[in-house]
């Protein structure tokens, strides 16, 4: 076999496999366009949620960011969380309308998303799942408010959305689902976590109110956010949580205080 026959079926062999790739996303992007337009609102869900998988698309993000308008919540809370896997920046606009949406779990989805995309618009969120108010100091809209005292509801959308992960170490993922059966606690107290990261100086004063929780698990996640925070103007404000009914409060408040302080450890010696 001659060196050019040889060139020849390679070429061809090249030409046959990009020919059935280009096939394959062609097949792949017409299952994606259907299913994401289809009258089944579980299709459209299922075909938004798998769009998470592709990055750095703009088709696949101009068909997430159009099912954020789709009348189902379920659709809207799947667009949501596409793009936050995505990292599709240029839909922070978008998302940030999106935590308009008079339904709190899409509210939630979006917040998580932008959180994802370090956008301090996330913080106004969490700042109103842990106090039921926001920034500004306007209420919430009535069905948010609904949906914030509505502890099964939001520990559900709270888990799916990423606002409800394990709040504080030391308690395990059975007591946290056990709290949760009864109060909105575990969520409350995870949206306390994530405000360690928000500078905004409301959302310290917030997590220095949530320090007296009725809640212990909000009260010792705040003070977990609060050393986080490293506001060292803190450690005098916290130090009576250091006689709190709850142990595990007192030890997070000790090591605050500690942390805040920066106080080196005391070795003390033992009696013979």
């Amino acid at each position: 076999m001659t060196v050019r026959r040889i060139a020849s079926i390679g070429f061809l062999i090249l030409l046959t496999t990009t020919a059935l790739a280009e096939t394959a996303t062609e097949k792949a992007w017409s299952i994606l366009n259907d299913a994401s337009s289809n009258s089944s609102m579980e299709k459209r869900e299922q075909a938004i949620t798998a769009l998470g998988l592709i990055r750095k698309d703009s088709h696949a993000e101009e068909l997430a960011v159009k099912a954020l308008s789709d009348g189902k919540v379920d659709v809207r809370n799947a667009a949501a969380n596409a793009l936050g896997a995505m990292d599709a920046r240029e839909s922070i606009p978008d998302l940030k309308k999106a935590l308009k949406d008079p339904e709190i779990s899409v509210v939630l989805s979006a917040a998580h998303a932008l959180l994802m995309m370090k956008v301090p618009a996330a913080y106004e969120v969490y700042y109103a799942v842990l106090t039921g108010q926001r920034k500004s100091g306007q209420g919430l809209l009535a069905d948010q408010r609904k949906m914030l005292s509505d502890p099964r509801k939001l520990a559900t959308f709270g888990f799916e959305t990423g606002v409800g992960f394990l709040p504080f170490g030391g308690i395990g993922m059975t007591a946290v689902k056990a709290l949760t059966k009864d109060d909105t606690s575990p969520v409350r107290a995870a949206a306390a976590k994530i405000l360690a990261d928000d500078p905004d100086p409301k959302s310290g004063e917030a997590l220095l109110t949530a320090t007296e929780d009725k809640s212990w698990l909000v009260r010792a996640a705040a003070l977990d956010a609060i050393a986080r925070r490293g506001d060292r103007s803190f450690a005098s404000k916290i130090e009576a949580r250091m006689d709190d009914e709850k142990p595990v409060v007192q030890y997070v408040a000790a090591a605050a205080v500690l942390r805040l302080n920066e106080a080196p450890a005391r070795h003390l010696r033992k009696k013979p």
